[in-house]
């Protein structure tokens, strides 16, 4: 079971390791509160990882790190293992689900860790790892349901409180609950006035079927752009705590994650991956009354994949309205094109990309299609022009 004092010890531990992140005010966040961003995407490896992971090496027994040890991960808590078994001079193998972006896996790599990819999820990725922890004898570092690793994310909580000390409310990433579990347990412990919320993906909520059905849920599949946390299932040790300490648990749509991703890049200049934008996602839309209240997000992490990261921005775009794919129908006469993007540059809009096709079969001869994409500045921009077209006669299909 996790302790105080293993918390304090783990801080110990980890000077001159792991960095102590800082914490940025975030004013656009949400207008209604004092929000607050933890940037554990700034720390080693580009996550929280390296606390629990280099914690939990630090109490292997010499026969334990003699043999070596065997960790699985979507990315970042192999960065993490990897990274403290070079440190403690420990040979690691780390099982990734295949789907892992390739930068986590290359860094995993540059640490000198033996990398297996296996295909699935992470849940498949354990499965592999127990056959291989069986056969040669390594020590399983546990990427959430281990107490000390639960103790060393549990650091976090500290450096909040240390720099917050009036926090009302701490939005969490949720996955299989190790994060969440530390700083819960620490936070409930030195404050108990201090609301913890817990942030899962809708397509991956495991932790949120489970709190709220009073029973370890395992999920089916997960499918969300937050690979750090997809997990089916949260360990047996960090339910229990969830249930225990834990406040509340919400879930946050691939649209508002997307939307929390490009808020912190043009806002703080901060990159987030997935798993570590739901916290401020969560704020963002509200999942809790935060009105008037001292908020502080963990962005877990921002080891997010460049090809990805474009699209996550076309998506957010997309879903704040910044973006609008339409298609109109028109005559195919000299000066009709001509006509429909002087309205929609007259409106403010900025076309950048179009496609005139005549050749749709069922289109009256005579006509043609026209499909759109403009920049609008916000929701209502964009209903204004679409609303000007409309009042010039075209009919406006969106797609």
């Amino acid at each position: 079971m996790i302790t105080l004092d293993m918390v304090y010890e783990a801080s110990n531990v980890l000077r001159g390791v792991a960095t102590k992140t800082p914490i940025v005010e975030s004013p656009k966040t949400n207008v209604n509160s004092k929000v607050y961003i933890k940037c554990e995407n700034m720390q080693v490896t580009g996550s929280f990882k390296l606390r629990g992971g280099y914690y939990k090496m630090a109490k292997l027994t010499d026969e334990e790190a003699k043999k070596g040890v065997i960790a699985c991960s979507a990315g970042n808590h192999a960065q993490g293992v990897a990274l403290a078994a070079q440190k403690r001079g420990i040979k690691a193998t780390i099982c990734i689900p295949e789907g892992a972006p390739l930068s986590k896996v290359e860094a995993t790599r540059s640490y000198g860790a033996n990398v297996v990819l296996c295909p699935g999820v992470y849940d498949d990725a354990y499965a592999t790892a127990m056959e291989l922890q069986k056969k040669h004898g390594y020590t399983f570092i546990h990427p959430f349901n281990d107490d000390y690793v639960m103790a060393g994310q549990g650091t976090i909580a500290l450096e909040v409180l240390e720099t917050l000390p009036d926090v009302d409310v701490v939005f969490v990433p949720v996955g299989g609950g190790g994060i969440i579990s530390g700083i819960a347990y620490t936070i409930k412990q030195l404050k108990p006035s201090c609301k913890v919320i817990g942030v899962q993906a809708e397509g991956a909520a495991s932790m949120y079927n489970s709190i709220k059905n009073g029973e370890i849920q395992k999920l089916p599949s997960v499918v969300t752009m937050a690979d750090g946390i997809a997990v089916k299932e949260p360990g047996d040790k960090t339910f229990e705590i969830c249930s225990k300490y834990v406040d509340k648990i919400v879930t946050v749509s691939e649209g508002e994650i997307a939307t929390a991703i490009l808020s912190l890049i043009e806002n703080h200049k901060l990159i987030s991956e997935g798993a570590g934008a739901v916290s401020v996602a969560a704020a963002m839309f509200n999942k809790v009354d935060i009105k008037g209240k001292n908020v502080c997000c963990i962005v877990s992490g921002g080891n997010v994949d460049v090809n990805l990261l474009s699209r996550i921005i076309e998506k957010a775009l997309h879903t704040r309205g910044r973006i609008i794919h339409f298609s109109a129908e028109l005559p195919d006469k000299p000066g009709q094109l001509n006509n429909i993007l002087r309205i929609v540059a007259n409106a403010g809009g900025n076309v950048t990309s179009i496609n005139h096709d005549r050749t749709v079969m069922d289109l009256s001869v005579g006509m043609c299609i026209v499909d759109l994409t403009i920049e609008a500045r916000d929701h209502k921009h964009g209903n204004e022009i679409l609303g000007l077209l409309s009042k010039n006669g075209y009919e406006v299909i969106l797609r």
